[in-house]
């Protein structure tokens, strides 16, 4: 089976520490993409997602999670500096990578305090909340702040970013060594049903043409997941990917 050209790609936590890690990731990059845009409705994302940053570290003892996260890691991989054929050059550099962020995470103040504690911040946080809220009527420190100029603007997002970036280090490092610690393999789901063994997984990662017109609702945890692929619009026509007939699609356990 061949993998098809044009792929969707999903993926889905099998624990809730996952699940927090990639909510925080998709946050940030949310962050850093509208840091870099002069359009001025783009800052109202930067700001929601700066407060959903900050409304998640206050319920999840984030820090300590990374830090321990960071440590098996280290550990997994001083393993593979004896076993024949390994690139032990690459391990050896991850592993002064991993070591150097940890190190930045650990010493690091607790996250997002000095946010917590900057009064322009402070005084728009809670209106976001509300539906409409950040009306310049509402706030207009934010509408001042909205009409400095481009370069202001920039250093202050970048400060308010430099903030979190020890975590933000950490989870893209820990994403990444864990995204690719499981590989893509093509699957079939017969009537639209797909499931499978997670030996104690983390993650699961899927790929699926969209002309399916399908997308998957999965369930599972460390040792059993199910996919169950659903169709995007009951009344579409699909005569030719019906879901009750298999369904092609690659997936990495990781």
């Amino acid at each position: 089976m061949q993998t098809p050209r044009q792929t969707t790609r999903f993926e889905h936590p099998l624990n809730e520490k996952v699940r927090i890690y990639l909510r925080l990731e998709y946050l940030l990059l949310q962050m850093n993409h509208t840091s870099e845009s002069e359009d001025p409705w783009q800052y109202q994302l930067f700001f929601r997602a700066l407060f959903d940053v900050l409304d998640i570290l206050d319920q999840i003892q984030v820090k300590s999670e990374l830090a321990k996260d960071l440590d098996k890691l280290q550990s997994q991989l001083k393993l593979w500096l004896d076993v024949d054929g390994v690139d032990q050059s690459a391990v050896l550099s991850l592993l002064d990578q991993m070591a150097s962020i940890h190190h930045n995470l650990i010493t690091a103040p607790r996250l997002g305090q000095i946010l917590r504690e900057d009064r322009f911040l402070a005084g728009i946080k809670q209106r976001f909340s509300l539906p409409g809220g950040s009306c310049c009527f509402d706030l207009p420190s934010l509408h001042h702040w909205l009409h400095l100029s481009q370069d202001g603007k920039q250093a202050d997002m970048a400060y308010w970013f430099d903030q979190l970036k020890p975590m933000a280090q950490a989870i893209h490092l820990w994403l990444r060594v864990t995204r690719e610690s499981g590989h893509f393999k093509p699957q079939i789901a017969r009537n639209g049903f797909f499931q499978h063994d997670a030996e104690n997984a983390s993650l699961l990662r899927l790929q699926i043409c969209p002309s399916y017109g399908v997308y998957p609702m999965i369930s599972g945890h460390r040792s059993r997941f199910a996919i169950r692929f659903m169709p995007f619009d009951e009344a579409q026509n699909t005569t030719n990917h019906p879901v009750n007939e298999k369904i092609e699609f690659t997936l990495a356990i990781c």
